[in-house]
């Protein structure tokens, strides 16, 4: 359902992924991010300023063509932790001496928002959270009204080669289940957007050996699932893997969602209900007192 939390992903994978040693952005991020930022073709608005969430997961390339896009716009880059806001500012920092450099806004890297962006651009993040309704909110109140939401993740059929022989081995799941693009767009306006628009594409990576695959598989993530194999694996085991994916998935599957949403003004609402102090409940009674104090009763003259 819309309205819970992923029920297989654990919480403290989560946290110990985004606290892992700085890596670089994985090659198929980089491409999504490459897929995605040809979407902002259907946008005329030009953001003043926009915020780039997680670049080191989502892609520092991607970024770059961002900041080709819009070169006149304040960029503001977060990050889940100092170490990787660091590593971030020294990625996206051109030197001093850069042409480039004094024709674009210098971008700020922080690890959390202050000021609301027209834009927010998240790839491949979603997916990598036990909490997304949470991110989404997040997401909300970092942008201001009529700014725009554009984000990435992996949908349900990722990695469908590997379940299947990981489910015939009788192994525990090796990823975490994905959310379905309809309910992201149930999420989206629970959490105050307005005009989701989702769509979603398959992209199939063909690999030339087993241990190139693990190594993609490595970039991209971890096995979040609450069930996953908990000890260490031996060696015996590797070869039975190495063995199962030269067999059932040296094509490997990634089904990429995409989402766009407006942040609308907040609605005005009118209460149905009138609040009035005591010292104005008894004036109120006082005056009606007076007015029936006032009035003449009725004599028998009247009745003739």
């Amino acid at each position: 359902m819309a309205d819970q939390n992923p029920p297989s992903v654990d919480p403290q994978a989560v946290r110990r992924w985004h606290h892992r040693p700085v890596a670089e952005p994985a090659w198929l991020h980089e491409e999504v991010a490459r897929r995605m930022q040809e979407r902002l073709d259907w946008i005329k608005r030009q953001p003043r300023s926009w915020v780039h969430w997680a670049p080191l997961n989502g892609g520092l390339a991607g970024h770059a063509l961002l900041q080709q896009r819009y070169p006149k716009a304040a960029c503001t880059l977060v990050e889940t932790s100092a170490a990787r806001a660091q590593h971030v500012a020294r990625a996206v920092t051109l030197p001093w001496w850069h042409a480039q450099r004094w024709l674009q806004a210098t971008p700020q890297v922080v690890t959390q928002i202050t000021e609301p962006a027209d834009m927010l651009w998240a790839n491949m993040s979603l997916h990598l959270t036990d909490q997304p309704q949470v991110l989404l909110q997040q997401w909300h109140q970092a942008l201001a009204v009529d700014g725009f939401l554009m984000f990435s993740c992996l949908g349900p059929d990722t990695l469908k080669e590997l379940r299947a022989f990981y489910r015939v081995l009788g192994w525990p799941a090796p990823s975490h289940e994905f959310t379905d693009m309809h309910d992201w767009g149930d999420m989206l306006v629970a959490a105050g957007f307005a005009e989701p628009v989702m769509d979603m594409e398959r992209i199939t990576l063909t690999f030339e050996t087993p241990q190139r695959v693990l190594q993609e598989l490595r970039g991209l993530g971890r096995n979040l699932h609450l069930e996953r194999f908990q000890a260490l694996r031996g060696r015996r085991w590797h070869s039975e893997l190495l063995q199962a994916i030269e067999h059932s998935a040296m094509q490997l599957t990634f089904e990429v969602v995409y989402g766009h949403a407006f942040k609308p003004a907040p609605k005005l609402t009118v209460s149905a209900q009138s609040e009035i102090s005591l010292d104005q409940m008894r004036a109120a009674l006082t005056r009606g007192k007076a007015a029936t104090r006032a009035v003449p009763k009725p004599g028998l003259d009247q009745y003739e």
